[in-house]
């Protein structure tokens, strides 16, 4: 015969917030995750925004997603997209209930931390080739020695036409890295701050060092390399002037641990938010308002471009939507929520001190909801309000859905951003809701399956809403 609670544990239960490992709720929830992440897996091998893209729209169309085409009448059902060069992309599903009555958005990104080259970017020094870089984003510039490296990105050529490149990532390609010092000489190098351990100019990526076979003419490895490409691509090196090409991690997708119950593969943040929205819009089919995915770019760097939040694609964009209607795009963004979908730091038992474990997020116990990001101060940040919070709450615990808060470390260790507030800033009410990471910006990040799967049910329970905001 079960124990009476005494009137204490029976006030534990309905006063105490005590959030739980999500696999002590449901143990069965891993093989759902399981089923789910093989899709994620795939989608992961996509490595910029523009391969995200190009993988992107052939499942929309296999999905009856039209383009978008400005002035039409969309109806209930009706699903189309937009293409903003390449790089980013919108995905639309209409509502039952009027566009006036509001949208609801969910905004990911598709770029990661990565090692963009230099315009000028082949030289030769002592029989090696190599390709000088620019880091893309906020790295640990050390972490990026010695990592099996693979390159990918678009080369313009000057009659109009655009070769792809892609060299890595399938069986039998080629690798390439960046090379480090070896212990026994590294003595004044490891003396120095871990910022300044490997330089920006030291991240150079080693792709050759067999001559060309010619004794007449000097760089004999950077010809080689040269004719190479010129061969595969028709190429000439002026042609790097008008190219957009990076390295980044060559690392496969694989199941972690012994339980398989993470993934550990490189561009997750914010990958990982990017396909659980994804996935949700492609299973919302009348939902009550109309949902709208949003793939941007340049979050890594602040946004900025003709991609990025900062420019004005997406206001445009349902500017030229919502003006089929009669509608202005301000009076319908103040009437619609969105979902910021973006990673956050999960605690490392390795480095504990630096997070307030009571409002720091953890594997396996859901999403995360940041009511904000930011650093000292909640200075760069969104910041969302108390009703905000509560419209989100309130859909996540109808669904039944674990969740759990989060803030990017303690107050005076750093901090960083979303495009939140890059979202909020056309008066539209915006939360961060994501995945916990470990080892974010890393050439391999951590992300626990059951919190991947937990995302999209989240944007999910979200999309099909029916409650208008207060």
């Amino acid at each position: 015969m079960p124990k009476k609670e005494t009137k204490g544990q029976q006030l534990e239960k309905e006063l105490l917030n005590k959030p739980k490992n999500v696999g002590e709720i449901d143990n069965n929830l891993l093989n759902e995750a399981q089923k789910f992440c093989e899709g994620y897996k795939e989608f992961l091998r996509n490595k910029t925004e523009r391969e995200v893209v190009d993988y992107t729209i052939p499942i929309l169309k296999a999905h009856k997603y039209t383009e978008f085409q400005m002035g039409k009448k969309y109806k209930a059902g009706d699903k189309f997209y937009y293409n903003n060069r390449g790089k980013a992309l919108i995905m639309v599903t209409v509502g039952k209930r009027p566009v006036s009555d509001g949208l609801r958005l969910g905004v990911s990104h598709i770029d990661s931390p990565r090692l963009d080259f230099k315009p000028n970017p082949l030289f030769e020094d002592i029989d090696m080739a190599f390709f000088k870089t620019h880091y893309y984003g906020g790295i640990k510039k050390y972490q990026w020695t010695t990592v099996p490296m693979s390159l990918h990105g678009v080369i313009r050529l000057t009659d109009g036409k655009t070769v792809k490149v892609r060299i890595g990532e399938e069986e039998g390609d080629p690798l390439f890295c960046i090379t480090d010092l070896l212990p026994h000489l590294a003595r004044n190098q490891m003396k120095k701050p871990a910022n300044e351990i490997v330089e920006g100019e030291q991240l150079n990526v080693l792709i050759g060092s067999w001559p060309y076979g010619d004794e007449k003419v000097s760089g004999k490895v950077k010809l080689n390399i040269l004719n190479m490409l010129h061969e595969k691509y028709g190429i000439t090196e002026k042609d790097f002037l008008s190219a957009e090409l990076c390295a980044t991690p060559a690392y496969e997708p694989r199941d972690y641990g012994l339980d398989r119950s993470m993934i550990g593969a490189y561009g997750q943040d914010d990958s990982v938010c990017a396909y659980a929205s994804f996935m949700a819009e492609l299973d919302t089919k009348k939902p009550d308002f109309t949902t709208v995915t949003v793939f941007t770019d340049k979050e890594e760097t602040g946004s900025d471009g003709n991609t990025g939040m900062r420019s004005l694609f997406l206001k445009d964009f349902l500017e030229d939507f919502v003006s089929a209607y009669g509608l202005s795009a301000r009076h319908v963004l103040m009437r619609s929520v969105c979902m910021s979908c973006d990673v956050n730091a999960a605690v490392d038992p390795a480095f504990a001190e630096n997070y307030e474990r009571n409002n720091a997020s953890y594997l396996n116990y859901g999403p995360v909801v940041s009511k904000y990001t930011g650093g000292g101060g909640k200075y760069s940040t969104n910041d969302a309000s108390a009703e905000t919070m509560g419209y989100i709450r309130s859909i996540l615990e109808e669904a039944k859905i674990p969740w759990q808060v989060g803030e990017l470390g303690k107050i005076d260790n750093g901090g960083g951003g979303t495009i939140a507030s890059e979202i909020s800033v056309h008066n539209l009410d915006t939360v961060d809701v994501g995945v916990p990471v470990l080892s974010m910006h890393a050439p391999l990040e951590i992300t626990a399956k059951a919190d991947v799967y937990l995302l999209y049910k989240a944007v999910l329970a979200f999309y099909n809403c029916t409650r208008p905001k207060d």
